[in-house]
């Protein structure tokens, strides 16, 4: 008999996480992929770490075995240190190695799925019901409108039924299958692409059939309050009272405003994700005020010279008349294709907005040996220059048996026997002139210093 095997393929950047530890939610089993001659890498433990933080059996396809330095006997053993032991060693998991270019043993890894279902998972749904599943993803097409590809995990979906996506409603206006065929119905474990939403879904939102559109509406109303209200406590990154009144006393709170906008509703939640996990202290604050799914519209750079914000553009762009709105009104708008770029530049912005931080640089100390008194230049310090150098002009402080008598006085001149100097190296004795502070003694110690800014790690 013929059975249906539905894939899921998940990103494998790390900034994917969120919606790859959904990914692991919405399978019955995982299917691992570790190429065999690059090892595990970072990705692969994370993504194995959300398969087992939800419960899914695993499944691990060594590929790319037909390349030079290919070693899949070292995957193995690699990955015995994340509880997933192989057969052949005498545990649970299937290991199959196939190679995705040759198409070899394809067939060994659909079979080995197919075993681990029937070992592990008990793959039972009630076709009879209204369907309920998950949004994989949903876009914004110019033809179609909103579009999500949805994954029926109970009862049957029906072209007419009154659907509620997460915030989103409408009536399925037509399904789509895997090759872009019209389907009328799709039963469990089926994926279909539906038309007929009134917005773009997220991906990961769950999707349940209603009576009628008017609940569907209600059901989506509510829905979009409460995510509204999840969004505003998550969009600022909150500076905690403690913080608050120091941040208050040193000066606002500098505040980088964003717009997200992507081709699909995964990479604008990936985007955001990482956005928001980019740590740079508690001076600036990092506000997403609006994200979406599409073109970049006239609406977001009204938000945007209201907010002044700045728009990210991921996969989409502003054209024509709102490409010429943004120019005239000076909206910044930055387009990426690669989220890592995108993260990495909003970093070094947010970085730049870091009011600089400058730390305390010992040039060099001297011990005062004698006191010369000057009618003309008041006393005057015979030294010897115990560390670094003593310069003209640098600031100076003064301890006395370890404790500061003075701050912040100035080398106003220095002499060594009867010549000016602007400098005074270790081991070199020299006669220090501190300008009106005359309060010295023996054995006082002069340390110059200055102050240079602090690069920002």
């Amino acid at each position: 008999m013929e059975r249906a095997i539905t894939f899921i393929d998940t990103p494998g950047h790390e900034a994917f996480t969120a919606m790859r530890a959904r990914g692991a939610k919405v399978t019955d089993i995982a299917i691992l992929v570790v190429a065999a001659d690059d090892g595990v890498m970072p990705q692969t433990i994370e993504a194995l770490n959300h398969a087992q933080a939800a419960d899914v059996p695993i499944v691990v396809a060594v590929n790319k075995i037909d390349v030079e330095g290919a070693n899949p006997a070292k995957i193995r053993q690699q990955l015995t240190e994340y509880n997933l032991v192989a057969e052949e060693y005498g545990g649970e998991t299937m290991f199959v190695d196939v190679s995705a270019k040759q198409g070899q043993n394809i067939d060994q890894l659909l079979e080995a799925v197919l075993l681990t279902a029937d070992a592990a998972l008990d793959l039972r749904a009630n076709p009879e019901r209204d369907a309920r599943g998950i949004a994989i993803e949903a876009n914004l097409d110019k033809g179609r409108g909103a579009t999500a590809t949805v994954l029926i995990q109970s009862g049957t979906l029906r072209v007419g039924d009154a659907i509620v996506a997460g915030s989103s409603h409408g009536r399925v206006r037509a399904m789509l299958d895997e090759h872009g065929n019209s389907v009328p119905e799709a039963l469990p474990s089926r994926p279909v692409q539906v038309l007929g939403l009134s917005t773009v879904p997220r991906a990961g939102d769950t999707f349940v059939v209603a009576p009628d559109d008017r609940t569907a509406r209600q059901i989506s109303e509510k829905r979009e309050a409460a995510d509204r209200q999840a969004s505003l406590a998550k969009a600022r990154k909150r500076i905690s009272l403690e913080d608050l009144n120091e941040a208050l006393a040193a000066g606002k709170v500098d505040t980088l405003n964003l717009i997200l906008k992507g081709d699909v509703s995964g990479s604008v939640e990936a985007l955001e994700d990482a956005l928001l996990q980019i740590d740079v202290g508690e001076e600036v604050d990092l506000r997403i005020i609006d994200r979406g799914v599409g073109a970049i519209t006239l609406n977001n750079i009204n938000l945007a010279m209201a907010s002044d914000a700045i728009i990210i553009g991921f996969n989409v762009r502003a054209e024509g008349q709102n490409a010429e709105v943004a120019e005239r009104e000076g909206v910044e708008i930055r387009y990426y294709s690669v989220i890592y770029q995108a993260i990495e530049e909003i970093e070094q912005a947010l970085k730049g907005m870091l009011k600089p931080e400058f730390e305390e640089v010992e040039l060099g100390t001297a011990e005062i040996r004698e006191i010369f008194r000057s009618s003309k230049f008041g006393n005057i310090a015979g030294s010897i220059v115990r560390s670094g150098e003593i310069r003209r002009g640098t600031r100076a402080r003064i301890t006395r048996n370890g404790v500061v008598v003075a701050e912040n006085i100035e080398i106003a001149g220095l002499r060594r026997f009867k010549d000016d100097v602007t400098e005074v190296r270790e081991g070199f004795e020299c006669g220090i002139n501190l300008g009106s502070f005359n309060d010295l003694q023996l054995e006082d110690l002069i340390s110059t210093y200055e102050m240079r800014e602090k690069p920002r790690a």
